[in-house]
């Protein structure tokens, strides 16, 4: 009978019959390592996404303002990254962060709102 070897580090297994691995760390560190660079990569756009959320959620205090692009921009925020859009009967479009939203308006100024429940 062939002997069964741990997936991560080929250590012998004993114990159960569908046994893959031979502790919890090498379960994790060879499942990290199969998920690593998508997880890596939804990590990165979270991380920017995070960000995006809180320079509006700072720069609108009470729920509806107006600031200008640059301002945003000193603050590093990334317009290539947003949750969702909403386009109003109007035709005006909210790009959101979660429910922190911004909608450009003229001379590089934008409006921005907290969705509401």
């Amino acid at each position: 009978m062939e002997q069964r070897k741990c997936l991560e580090c080929g250590e012998p297994l004993r114990g159960r019959a569908d046994q893959k691995f031979c502790s919890d760390a090498c379960r994790n560190a060879w499942n990290n390592q199969k998920l690593g660079s998508s997880t890596n990569y939804m990590r990165k756009i979270n991380r920017i996404l995070k960000k995006n959320h809180s320079i509006l959620k700072d720069l609108n205090p009470n729920d509806k303002t107006t600031t200008y692009k640059g301002v945003m921009l000193k603050q590093g925020f990334n317009f290539n990254y947003f949750t969702h859009i909403y386009k109003t009967k109007n035709g005006r479009v909210y790009y959101f962060c979660y429910d922190q939203g911004f909608s450009a308006l003229e001379n590089s100024k934008f409006l921005l709102v907290k969705k509401e429940d």
